[in-house]
Order: structure tokens, then sequence, then C-alpha cells
């Protein structure tokens, strides 16, 4: 088997669409963003990759039939002339080379598509509850700023300190400086301790104010407030063993 084997399942005919990742990663809110949005879009699956990069693992459904790990790209063509390709999947590469490796490939997928712009999506953990979570951003070119500016992105000094890890970052990185795209990447805050709907509630309406499309989040509203009544009866517990309101370090 090769490193990497992509299954094509309809490859579309395409000018000039929109690549968004969305993988796995950090409170997992890029990954819940990008799900939610190939559901809410009815996006259509063009293609899966499968590799030795990612864990020797297959998963299994409620009717206990099996598929193995991969990631996987979606399209969909909105209001005739808007099309967005989405990259989700199971796991991002377990290694350096993985990373690399895997992110290189889906870039050649994109370029193959006649993509030129790429947004990456995260989370930015800040290691405590989040109330009302900011979508941080980074951009391949300055004069990219202004348009993220007005649909919501943050651009503080300093943050994220150590730049950006992971596929988000990789990603971004490969598509501007091998593949002459440009674009930028959406961080959405999170504690980081368990899978974050609200951060990924940020993300899909920045995201979708960026890209001028409309999508529903009230189910993404619905899963933040069943989350709030979780970490509510954590916080008391925190505070009740003599913590602060918002350390959930001795969770999880």
């Amino acid at each position: 088997m090769e490193k990497i084997v992509v299954n094509e399942i309809k490859m579309p005919k395409t000018n000039n669409p929109i690549l968004i990742g969305g993988l796995p990663g950090i409170g997992n809110v890029g990954k819940i963003a990008a799900d939610y949005l190939i559901d809410k879009l009815s996006m259509e699956k063009i293609c899966d990759i499968f590799s030795q990069y990612l864990p020797p693992q297959i998963f299994i459904d409620d009717e206990g039939v099996t598929h193995l790990s991969r990631n996987s790209l979606y399209y969909k063509k909105i209001d005739g002339k808007k099309e967005i390709i989405i990259v989700t999947g199971d796991f991002q590469g377990t290694t350096q080379e993985g990373q690399y490796e895997l992110s290189y490939k889906i870039l050649e997928i994109a370029k193959k598509l006649n993509v030129t712009t790429v947004y990456t999506m995260g989370g930015y953990s800040t290691g405590r509850i989040v109330e009302k979570p900011r979508v941080l951003g980074a951009v391949t070119e300055k004069k990219l700023k202004s348009k993220m500016l007005k649909s919501g992105v943050v651009f503080p000094k300093g943050e994220p300190g150590g730049g950006i890890v992971g596929s988000a970052g990789i990603i971004l990185g490969l598509s501007q400086e091998i593949f002459a795209m440009d674009g930028g990447c959406l961080m959405g805050e999170t504690s980081g301790y368990f899978a974050d709907p609200k951060g990924a509630k940020e993300l899909v309406k920045v995201l979708t104010k960026l890209l001028g499309i409309k999508v529903d989040v009230k189910d993404l509203e619905l899963r933040s407030k069943q989350i709030e009544q979780i970490t509510e009866k954590m916080q008391e517990e925190a505070i009740n063993k003599g913590q602060k309101k918002d350390d959930l370090g001795y969770f999880g």
C-alpha cells in the first residue's frame, strides 16, 4: 500500500472554489464547524484520503458497519456561483511527516480543482471556560485582514503566542509557500478540555459572513446550552473543592 491513497468518488468541474479545512484538534471546534457546514449545506463527498499516517483504526456505526479512518473532501455550489470545498476527517496526521504529507496531498487535490483561496479552522485553547468565545485570525497577506475584521475576526497582538500547530497551520503555510494560494486561519476560543460547540458556533458565524452565505446555527446553539449546563455543574464541583470557578484542570 502507498503511504497516501486517494479514492475519487465524484470530482466536480470547478471554477475558483474556496477550500475550508476543519480537521480534529483543540476542542474539536474546527471539525465540529466543518461537519456542521457539510450537513446544513447538504454537501456532496467528492473523495476520501486513506493513509498510513492516520491511526490504524476502523470505526463501527450503530448498524455494526465499519469504515477505515480517513480524511474526506466535500463540495457544494451555492446560489449557482459560489463554490466551497470542505476537508474534514477522523484524525490529523499522527507524525510530523504525516502532517506535512497529508496537508500537501490535500492541497494537490485543491490545486487540480482550481482553488486559489484557503481558510483553515481550529481551536485556540484558553485553559478556562470562555463565556463569549472570540475568533482569532491569521492571514497569508496583510491585505486580507480588513475583510476578516469586518466579518468579526480579531487579531490581538501576541496571540496565539506559539503560532499555529497542526493541520490548521500546515495547510495554510503550504498553501501560501508552495501552491501560491491566499487565505487565513480562524481560531475559535475554547477551554480545550472537551468538544466545544460554542467555539464552533462562533467559527460558523464568522466564516459564513466571510463567505457571504447563510447557515442556521440554532442546532449549535442548542448543543452549546447543553454543554453550558454541564460546565456549570463542573464549576460548582470545583468551587466545592476549593478551586477557582473557571479551573477545569481536575476534569479529564
